[in-house]
């Protein structure tokens, strides 16, 4: 069995739908052409590709806090949807346990762009996760990690490390802000995600090739199977 046939759960994409939910006018960037896909058209990547699932990301981009156009897929999706919500660092418990209602698992927490200072004092937001079973989603790049590290060391609140840590590749394994990841994660904690559509990519980015890396880099089907379906899961919930 190839991994086309197998089951699989998409655990980091977004949705762009500026016809129905026009950007932000302060938004910093517009994703426009190749990067926007709606919910419609994702569906039917999933249905090409045997998906079952998807973990919706809100991006920054276009949208910043304005979560509605994630809110609308997850609500047209059957069930097949759940999503990670942007919000600030100040947001209500009222409010995220709103968001948790609409089907919101956690929020991002984008250290690469907002920078550790903003997130370092953040112990209100976590804990405010932390009491209602959310999670915060962690994107930061290189070694900001380690700046991070006084506040991960004393939250409560569950963790999602984005985008693997997004290291300098050109730095090799040894930079200490990856090695401190590759020390707490093995498949059981590791997920696959497509970031579809590829916003920003340098060149053209297509959904069965990157599933086919991914059968390469995992050929075990056994590892394939934890990481790519039976984790989200059991973290996301989804078919529950």
């Amino acid at each position: 069995m190839s991994i086309f046939d197998e089951p699989k759960i998409d655990c980091h994409l977004h949705i762009f739908d500026p016809h129905r939910f026009p950007y932000r006018e302060d938004t910093p960037y517009r994703p426009t052409g190749q990067e926007i896909g709606t919910a419609i058209q994702f569906r039917a990547v999933m249905q090409a590709y045997g998906v079952p699932y998807a973990l919706l990301v809100g991006p920054n981009s276009g949208y910043g806090f304005d979560n509605r156009c994630m809110l609308d897929a997850i609500a047209q999706g059957e069930g097949r949807f759940k999503g990670v919500g942007v919000v600030p660092n100040d947001v209500s418990a009222a409010r995220l346990a709103e968001l948790k209602a609409q089907g919101v698992l956690g929020v991002t927490v984008n250290v690469s762009l907002a920078g550790v200072d903003h997130f370092s004092q953040a112990d209100t937001l976590f804990n405010r996760l932390a009491d209602l079973d959310m999670f915060a989603q962690v994107q930061y790049e290189k070694d900001q990690l380690l700046g991070l590290l006084p506040l991960i060391g004393r939250t409560r609140a569950r963790l999602l490390i984005d985008h693997s840590g997004r290291p300098d590749a050109a730095a090799g394994l040894n930079q200490p802000g990856f090695q401190a990841l590759l020390d707490t994660f093995g498949p059981e904690g590791c997920l696959w995600a497509s970031d579809w559509p590829f916003l920003k990519a340098p060149e053209r980015l297509d959904y069965g090739p990157l599933l086919r890396l991914a059968q390469d880099l995992m050929p075990d089907p056994r590892v394939r199977r934890q990481v790519m379906w039976e984790t989200p899961r059991r973290l996301f919930g989804f078919g529950d």
